[in-house]
């Protein structure tokens, strides 16, 4: 049976690129792939965009209150008709962005369809909430992999923290893409505990000691230390 895979990271931990090597991969072995995108993420266009300069076309964009099944059988049946190749993949960037109904319909596709589904985004939004459609790929996904980079500090980063110019902000809508109106910064636990003052996105604060330890009520979470 085919799986929904759901490979999260904080920002700058390379999911874009991973999704683009991905389906180099499948291509390389003469196998085609299909790639889509939310159609919040306006970053790029109807590009996947790396950070590293690579880029590639989509192959559809889901705008909000679209069926994702719908959509893919849709592309499946003009690749199908086009190359007389069956699709091998479906690759998401962004998931995120997607709705929990959306997400469901990746499951339906790896598992009615049996096609692997490839879901690429970011867990968290700069107040340490989780978006909705990852929060829902996190429930529903057969294999979850988390992708690492480093805060300033060289511990893992695990957060994403927004900036407007040189300050970091705390307050907002949840949705602000990256470069558009805002910039964002990957962050360790204590990192962003430090530039919060404490607070996260429960509205919950600790009492900051000398930085940069955080006062907790027990010890935290190697990851988040």
């Amino acid at each position: 049976m085919a799986k929904l895979y759901f490979r999260y990271g904080a920002m700058n931990s390379g999911k874009s690129t991973a999704m683009l090597q991905a389906a180099y991969n499948y291509e390389e072995r003469g196998q085609q792939v299909l790639l889509a995108k939310p159609q919040v993420d306006t970053k790029g266009d109807r590009e996947i965009v790396s950070r590293l300069g690579v880029s590639r076309p989509v192959d559809f964009v889901l705008s909000p209150d679209a069926d994702a099944y719908q959509e893919f059988s849709k592309e499946r049946a003009r690749v199908k008709a086009e190359t007389g190749l069956e699709v091998s993949c479906l690759l998401v960037d962004e998931a995120q962005f997607l709705s929990e109904t959306q997400v469901d319909d990746l499951l339906r596709i790896a598992v009615l369809d049996e096609v692997p589904v490839l879901a690429y985004g970011i867990r968290t939004d700069f107040q340490t909430v989780a978006f909705p459609g990852s929060r829902r790929l996190l429930e529903v996904s057969h294999a979850i992999e988390e992708l690492k980079t480093i805060c300033r500090c060289g511990r893992k980063a695990v957060f994403n923290a927004r900036k407007v110019g040189d300050r970091f902000i705390f307050d907002g809508d949840q949705v602000a893409i990256d470069g558009v109106d805002v910039t964002y910064e990957s962050l360790c636990g204590a990192c962003y505990l430090e530039e919060s003052g404490g607070l996260l996105g429960s509205g919950r604060r600790r009492v900051l000691v000398e930085p940069p330890e955080v006062a907790y009520s027990s010890a935290p979470d190697a990851d988040f230390a």
